[in-house]
């Protein structure tokens, strides 16, 4: 579970982001605050995850009470101002959202989030299929194929789901955690690699073709993967 607090002067914007918070499982609303005092006691009294920072509020604006922190939780700054943009992100804060915000692009924000803070410590991805936001362990992702405006994820048990995203979208998240793009179609989970050729990747009961353009960094990834045991 993450704790999050939202900090905003403004009723109707504090009640809204209330509103998009209790739909997401992941995110527990802790405290509410309308100023940068009231929300640094927030900070003190609890562990706090994840904040919604207002800018413009009176005595204190959300940049300088960001900046004056010494340990800062992940920030997503709520305003309806545009030019702080720059200076939020040179704090490092997860996103920038103009207001009035729209569940959408409240949920989109929050799942930058939720891939890298975790309780438990799981990877996991989060994607829009049939009018839910479904939850997916690393562990269970096969492989991900491009569908022109769609992506279609398979898992080790067959399933599939058909998300509203593209695949170039996850590889920049999925690089790191075992994933590896070999075609302009397809990333696969290299942990169900069972067999492979130059021009194939077999996984399970899929076979997966290896692109031209992504042949030489597959061969790469073959070589550090399997260095010594090629016979």
């Amino acid at each position: 579970m993450i704790n999050c607090i939202i900090v905003d002067d403004e009723p109707l914007a504090a009640t809204l982001l209330e509103n998009h918070i209790s739909k997401i499982d992941h995110l527990k609303l802790v405290g509410k605050a309308e100023n940068a005092m009231d929300a640094y006691k927030l900070l003190q009294n609890q562990k706090i995850d994840l904040m919604f920072l207002d800018i413009q509020m009176p005595h204190f604006n959300g940049i300088d009470f960001l900046r004056s922190l010494s340990h800062k939780p992940k920030t997503i700054f709520t305003t309806a101002y545009r030019e702080f943009a720059i200076e939020g992100f040179e704090l490092e804060a997860v996103d920038y959202i103009l207001k009035p915000i729209t569940f959408e692009r409240f949920f989109k924000s929050v799942e930058r989030v939720l891939r890298n803070i975790t309780s438990s410590g799981e990877d996991f991805i989060i994607l829009k299929t049939e009018g839910i936001h479904r939850k997916l362990s690393l562990t269970e992702v096969l492989f991900i194929e491009s569908q022109g405006n769609d992506i279609k994820v398979t898992l080790s048990t067959r399933e599939h789901f058909i998300s509203k995203s593209k695949i170039t979208d996850l590889e920049s998240v999925l690089h790191s955690k075992g994933f590896i793009r070999i075609h302009r179609s397809f990333m696969i989970n290299t942990n169900y690699v069972t067999a492979f050729t130059n021009n194939e990747v077999i996984l399970g009961h899929y076979t997966i073709p290896v692109g031209r353009s992504y042949r030489q960094e597959f061969e790469i990834f073959i070589s550090k993967i399997f260095k010594n045991k090629l016979l």
